[in-house]
């Protein structure tokens, strides 16, 4: 049985692939959206996002349970397969999972990122186990106890506030001196009197028996130290899902899309929107400003 045509497949349903979606069907397209995981994204495992979006619920998992369901009631078909390639069929695009393929006149690829490991001894050991990337989710377990967060931007801080309310004690490590992040979350870092910053360090291994109980920390001065911790929880940075792309499709040294200002790659009828994209702002805001804005552009498109 033949797969019908789209004008428009949406790769991934995090909020810039939902939004871009419904907008598209606002448009009066038709309109697909895949995606193997569960939607949301990283965002559904932010409790409390901040800036909050205008009109929209402060939770991530709530936001994108409200994009989703809207995109319901609009009749976008949701398919949840794994993409596996992308290549061209006369004229039209064939977005190809393991099952076969579907063919839309364009593809808006927000297939997003997802965090960068450590890639240091104990990380993957004892994922799970001490080990996480979800302050929001997994804080409770820490009642009282000590933890590190690693990295320098908004999302460590964040979640090493996120984390105070629960840790006796949170480390935030980073290896240079300057923070990215922004300045009101420094500020509030630096006012919690649970939480110790250690900058110009990284850690270099997690150790434990069956749960983590310390991490080795490496100064740039040479130094080390054994810090007591039951949980790392790591912030250094996103990695692009773009595997599944071929190579005409430009990345840019990091491995993100490059795109104009309307949002178009190098490959015609193929766009990028949200945190896949080099240069995307990060926010929220943005996210809903590329769905804006691609929407315009393919729909001048394709009539």
């Amino acid at each position: 049985m033949s797969q019908p045509t789209y004008d428009v497949i949406v790769i991934g349903e995090g909020v810039s692939g939902l939004a871009t979606a419904g907008a598209l069907a606002d448009a009066g397209l038709k309109v697909a959206t895949m995606e193997a995981q569960l939607f949301g994204g990283l965002v559904i495992n932010v409790n409390e996002l901040e800036p909050v979006p205008d009109g929209h619920p402060a939770s991530g998992a709530e936001l994108a349970a409200e994009l989703m369901q809207k995109n319901a009631e609009r009749d976008v078909a949701s398919i949840q397969e794994a993409v596996t390639g992308l290549r061209e069929a006369g004229g039209t695009k064939e977005v190809v999972t393991e099952s076969g393929a579907y063919t839309a006149r364009c593809v808006v690829v927000a297939s997003g990122a997802r965090l960068k490991k450590l890639g240091i001894p104990g990380e993957a050991e004892f994922e799970g186990r001490g080990v996480s990337q979800c302050a929001d989710c997994d804080g409770p377990m820490y009642q009282n106890e000590d933890a590190i967060v690693v990295g320098g931007g908004d999302s460590a801080f964040q979640e090493a506030l996120v984390l105070a309310r629960y840790c006796r004690r949170v480390f935030l490590i980073h290896h240079g001196e300057a923070f990215k992040a922004a300045s009101h979350f420094v500020d509030q870092v630096k006012a919690n009197g649970k939480i110790t910053i250690i900058r110009k360090a990284t850690v270099a291994a997690i150790t434990g028996d069956k749960m983590v109980e310390r991490a080795r920390v490496r100064h740039t001065d040479g130094r080390t130290e054994e810090l007591n911790c039951a949980g790392v929880f790591a912030y250094v940075g996103l990695e692009p899902n773009t595997a599944f792309l071929p190579e005409a499709v430009a990345r840019d040294a990091a491995g993100f899309l490059r795109t104009n200002e309307r949002c178009e790659t190098a490959v015609p009828g193929v766009f990028a929107v949200g945190a896949v994209r080099s240069g995307f702002g990060g926010t929220l805001e943005h996210a809903l400003k590329d769905a804006e804005k691609v929407t315009q552009v393919v729909r001048a498109q394709l009539g």
